[in-house]
């Protein structure tokens, strides 16, 4: 005898045996697991009445809200699909996304309403959370029409798809990942798991609820009866500010994120352990060790929205405690082994066969097992380039160390081929980071006549410091081989990301490319 596998099942355990455990708090806005409980119910009900039915799909557009973690059990709870809308993008990215879902609702906060409005027609039936607008339903009026009596889990097949996730779209029109029950009940039990997460603990939302389900939290910290606290908007002050104030002991995000906090930490430092993971782009080895300075403890992770979305880890060792900072923080920056639920994690050559364990022999990092995607939303195509022979195919390009442990040097897109030789761009914007003048930064390759292509740096330099491009060139010379070096820095206010954090470094090459038909030299 068994049951299905599924992130509902955590939070069914959550309302019966949590019910009077602080569930959530949302500014001045707090709930226990027995009133939100109360406040799914009458949401399921309200969608079923609105015509929502098994593999329907639901878009929300919302911030870190209470009514953005209501989403995510409502609607699987009536056998319909979810798909959360990443906040940062534009009007016609919203219409394509909602047509291509065919999504038969949204429910929009209205401080974002703006950036649906211009779809007029092309709108499905929308909900508005938040102050009302004139016209459309009041989320919290509408769910007061309806019953708060328990609804019975739904017959499940954890094979189904629970959430429709649009990639961020770097390259294309974004794609539909389909992440399964059982994808995310098997991703959620790694985020409990590898975050430490029990009990008693507070987790912060700084990680977008949209990108990937944040990560899983949504699901896992209910299900260990931990409080959730919301962020609307990610500022380095508000963190630190709900970290004094909750007493918060976990959190994830990107290392841009963790890199705000840096920038606004003054001489705060936390109290006592918190435990911060961080995934999206390779973290420097410098922002690792300066944020365990402040009382962190950094667990990078990775993976992508394809596989739910975490597949390795870089644990902590025990035996590790007393190695200088600096050593564990080079370590810590690699993206580790895979996750304990996760499945196979592999690296191999394009000939199929694993790379040797030296930290030299490059190949791709593929996986397969119980976190990869069903495939993509009316993509088959799409669906049969990533997944190949049973395996999903990353196109992240990394080296094996005789620990076992992974680390990526590249994207395949992304290598920069210079007379010849590989230059990874991470490796040449870790040095980078550990400049003291810089705030941010990115390297790319572009055009060059005698070396084809030649490395650039566009950096961001720290608020009210001025380093110059001869500076930079002269730090990372002293730092790496020459031939590795950049050539050229541009300097910027901010660099272009995706919701994950990842540098869209298409954008930031293209002014060097754009009058050529390749992109390479």
């Amino acid at each position: 005898m068994k049951t299905p596998l599924t992130p509902l099942a955590l939070a069914d355990r959550a309302f019966k045996y949590y019910d009077r455990r602080l569930a959530i708090l949302d500014g001045e806005y707090q709930d226990t697991y027995g009133s939100w409980a109360k406040r799914i119910f009458r949401l399921a009900r309200a969608l079923k009445a609105a015509g929502v039915r098994e593999g329907d799909r639901v878009a929300t557009l919302m911030p870190n809200t209470r009514y953005m973690l209501d989403m995510f059990y409502a609607v699987p709870w009536i056998g319909g699909i979810l798909v959360p809308l990443n906040t940062r993008l534009v009007s016609e990215d919203y219409g394509y996304i909602l047509a291509h879902s065919g999504a038969s609702i949204l429910v929009v906060d209205s401080n974002l309403w703006p950036a649906v409005e211009s779809l007029g027609d092309r709108l499905p039936e929308v909900w508005i959370t938040g102050s009302r607008i004139e016209g459309y339903p009041d989320y919290d009026r509408l769910l007061q029409e309806y019953s708060d009596e328990p609804i019975a889990l739904p017959e499940i097949n954890e094979d189904d798809t629970m959430t429709l996730n649009y990639t961020s779209g770097t390259t294309a029109r974004p794609k539909g990942v389909e992440l399964t029950h059982r994808n995310l009940l098997i991703n959620a039990m790694d985020f409990a798991y590898h975050l430490n997460v029990g009990i008693g603990d507070v987790y912060l939302h700084t990680l977008p609820m949209f990108h990937a389900n944040g990560w899983g939290g949504v699901w896992a910290v209910s299900g260990v009866g931990g409080v959730h606290v919301t962020l609307p908007k990610v500022e380095g002050n508000i963190i630190w500010e709900l970290i004094r104030r909750h007493g918060v002991s976990r959190m994830c995000g990107a290392p841009a994120v963790l890199n705000m906090i840096l920038q606004t930490a003054k001489t705060q430092e936390v109290t006592k352990p918190l435990r911060v993971a961080t995934a999206g782009a390779p973290p420097p080895a410098a922002i690792i060790e300066r944020m365990e300075s402040l009382g962190f403890q950094v667990l990078h992770v990775y993976g992508l929205t394809e596989v739910s979305p975490f597949i390795t880890v870089s644990e902590w060792i025990p035996e590790e405690k007393s190695d200088l900072v600096e050593n564990r923080a080079q370590r810590s920056a690699y993206q580790g082994v895979a996750q304990i639920l996760a499945g196979e994690v592999r690296v191999v050559r394009p000939d199929g066969h694993d790379v040797e364990e030296n930290g030299q022999d490059m190949g791709e990092i593929i996986c397969r097992g119980n976190v990869v995607m069903k495939g993509y939303y009316r993509q088959p195509e799409e669906t049969a380039k990533a997944i190949r022979n049973g395996w999903f195919h990353t196109g992240d390009l990394a080296v094996v160390h005789d620990d076992h442990y992974i680390e990526i040097r590249d994207r395949e897109k992304d290598v920069i081929i210079s007379g010849g030789e590989n230059i990874s761009s991470v490796e040449v914007e870790s040095v980078l980071f550990r400049h003291p003048s810089v705030q941010d930064a990115a390297a790319i390759g572009v055009p060059h006549q005698k070396w084809g292509e030649t490395v650039k740096a566009i950096v961001v330099a720290k608020p009210g410091l001025t380093p110059t491009e001869a500076e930079i060139i002269a730090f990372c010379r002293d730092n790496m081989a020459h031939f590795k070096a950049p050539t050229s820095v541009d300097f910027v206010t901010e660099l272009p990301r995706t919701a994950s954090g990842k540098v869209q470094k298409f954008v930031l090459r293209e002014p060097y490319w754009a009058e050529r038909v390749k992109r390479i030299n």
